[in-house]
C-alpha cells in the first residue's frame, strides 16, 4: 500500500453551542494544521501515488473555502457543530470532489488543534 500526504494549515473562528463544550460555547479561533493521505495499492504511470502538487492545490482550494472566516456563518456548514472531528470528516468529502477519487482505496485527513490534541477521519472509497 502506497500514501502520499500533504500538509496545509487554517485559520477560522466557530463556536461550538453545547453546554457540553464549557466555554468553547462562547465565539473563538483556531488554527488547524490539516493533513491529507492519499492511499492506493500501487503507483500511477508516473511512480507516484498522486501528484504533490495536485494534492497540495486539492487540500488549499478546500481550506481556502474555510480560511478567515466564522464557521457559524458558512452556509453549508448551517446546522452542524464544527467540531475538530466532524471538520475532519467534511474536509475528507470536499477533497474527493476535487481529485478524482478511482484510484485511491482511501483519503484520510487529520485536524491538529495543538501538538497535543487532533482528530482523524478516514474516508474509505468505493471502488466497485
Amino acid at each position: 500500500m502506497h500514501t502520499l500526504t500533504v500538509r496545509d494549515h487554517v485559520m477560522v473562528a466557530h463556536s461550538l453551542p453545547d453546554e457540553f463544550f464549557g466555554p468553547a460555547q462562547a465565539l473563538h479561533g483556531a488554527t488547524y494544521v490539516v493533513e491529507a493521505t492519499w492511499e492506493r495499492d500501487g503507483l500511477d504511470a508516473h511512480g507516484v501515488v498522486l501528484d504533490i502538487g495536485a494534492a497540495t492545490e486539492a487540500l488549499a482550494g478546500v481550506l481556502g473555502r474555510l480560511a478567515y472566516r466564522n464557521l457559524d456563518e458558512v452556509p453549508e456548514l448551517a446546522g452542524h457543530v464544527t467540531t475538530t472531528e466532524f471538520l475532519s470528516r467534511w474536509v475528507a468529502e470536499r477533497l474527493v470532489e476535487q481529485v478524482d477519487p478511482a484510484p485511491f482505496r482511501s483519503v484520510s485527513v487529520t485536524l491538529r488543534e495543538h501538538p497535543d490534541a487532533w482528530a482523524s477521519y478516514r474516508l474509505d472509497l468505493d471502488r466497485a
